[in-house]
Order: C-alpha cells, then structure tokens, then sequence
C-alpha cells in the first residue's frame, strides 16, 4: 500500500487537499485550539483510508507519467480544495441554525451583553448561541453523523463531484443555488428553534408592561431579567428532547441534500469526467 502511494503520489495529493480544506472549514476542527500539524496528518491519515476505495482514473489526464507538476495538475489541485471547502462550508451552515437561533432570543433573555468568543464558530457568540453550538456538536458525534461524513459523504463526493465538474457553468451555478438554499435553510431552522422561547418572552414583557403602567412604584426592570432568565431556562430544560430530535433532523435533511447534489451531478455526468 505505501509503494503504490508513493508510485501515485499525485494522485494521494489530490484525496490529501480536498481531505485537509474539509478540516479547515468543519466545525470543531476549524478551531485555533487544534494544531495545523494535526489536521495535516489527519488529513493524510483519511487520504491513506480513501485512496483504495476512490476511483481515481479520471483525474489521469492530468498526472503524468513520471508523475511531475504540471500547470493543469495544479489548477486540478486547487479546484478539489476548493470543493473541500464548499462541503465543510455547507456543515457549518448547518451549525450556524443553533448559534443563530440562540442570538434570536438572547436579547430578550437578557444575554446579549454576555457575547464570549466561541471556538466552534469562531465569532462573539451570546451564551445561549454558544449553548446550543456546543449541544448540536455533541448530538453529531454522538449519533455517529461524524463518521458519516468521513465514511460516505466524502468517499461519494469522488465519484460524483470533481475539480472537472467546476469548469462546467451548470455546475457552478447548482453549487451556488446550493449554498444559498442552505442560508435560507438556516434562518428557517433557527426560526423553529427559537419560536417558543421568543413567544413566551414577548408575553411576559408584555405583561411585565401591562403591571409597570398598573403599578409605576414596581421596579420591574430589576425583577423582569431574572424572570425572563429563569423561564428561559425551564422551557429549554423542557424542550430538550423535541431539541434534540429537531437537531437530528436537521442533520439528516442536511446530508440528504449533499447526497441529491452529488446524484445530480452523477446523472449529469456519469463517467465523471469533462462533458
């Protein structure tokens, strides 16, 4: 298996690029905390476990024989990173629904002014954006939606979608009708989210309106955080299950949408190769 990676280098080097712009753009490896020594040799470690399951002969036309650089090999090169990072691209659309949907009601909630720097997003994230961040994380590697995306995702996207493909004009164009479904999907999903909390937190403030003209002595300023704090809380402690189950299909829509891109691409270009 080694001689016939160093025998194919050019080739392992393609698998590698997309591989390594996949890290840098998907949520929790993207962090500044993670070493770019490691996400090299991951990258490489999943270019070693994709290169004899990934048919490769399509990208021949540009490697050639004694397997020197040539102009076309790395113009090749750099369209598979950028493919590399339309996909973590995509993933971190989806992820940004959950810090989205907690920035919706953070305000209101009284959190706002409480922005700390998230290392998942890599922004100022209010708390609650951060909180729902970080619980989608861990319900993506939990239910096993990170090897998914290693084990299928990326191994299709070879057979289907490839640096070839880019130089088409449908092809762009469907790539980028993609993307800004996935923005549209976004705010509809942290819209979802964060309906109940914002409905519940409208009613009291205006309630909490209706009492301060009732009763102007009543500092509900002072009284009405604290509320809005602790009913914030509850309903999430109650919804966190339908949460949960919103989260899983949220992840589930998301990669059934790369997986109709990638059938269109196949339906449009069997052989994978220049049409």
């Amino acid at each position: 298996m080694i001689d016939r990676i160093i025998s194919q280098a050019p080739l392992f080097l393609i698998l590698a690029a997309r591989s390594f712009t996949l890290l840098l753009t998907l949520p929790l490896f993207s962090m500044r905390n993670v070493s770019r020594a490691a996400k090299v040799a991951l990258a490489g470690y999943m270019a070693f476990l994709l290169f004899p399951n990934v048919d490769l002969s399509v990208y021949g036309s540009v490697v050639s024989l004694d397997g020197s650089f040539s102009i076309p090999y790395i113009i090749c090169l750099a369209g598979e990173a950028v493919i590399g990072i339309i996909m973590g691209f995509y993933i971190s659309i989806i992820f940004a629904a959950f810090s989205t949907a907690g920035q919706f009601f953070a305000f209101q909630m009284g959190f706002s002014a409480s922005e700390v720097y998230d290392s998942l997003s890599q922004v100022e994230n209010p708390l609650m954006g951060q909180f729902f961040n970080m619980f989608a994380m861990l319900i993506f590697m939990q239910s096993g939606w990170m090897m998914r995306l290693f084990s299928e995702a990326l191994v299709n996207s070879f057979s289907s979608l490839n640096a070839f493909t880019l130089t088409i004009a449908a092809a762009r164009s469907e790539l980028l009708t993609f993307l800004l479904s996935g923005l549209t999907k976004l705010f509809a999903d942290a819209f979802v989210i964060a309906l109940p909390i914002i409905g519940v937190l409208a009613l009291i403030s205006v309630s909490m309106g209706i009492l301060s003209k009732a009763a102007p002595q009543m500092n509900l300023l002072s009284e009405g955080f604290p509320i809005m704090i602790c009913v914030s809380f509850g309903i999430i402690f109650f919804l966190m299950e339908p949460l949960a189950k919103f989260f899983v299909t949220s992840f589930e829509g998301g990669f059934a949408l790369i997986e109709e891109l990638f059938a269109k691409f196949i339906i449009q270009n069997p052989k994978g190769g220049i049409l």
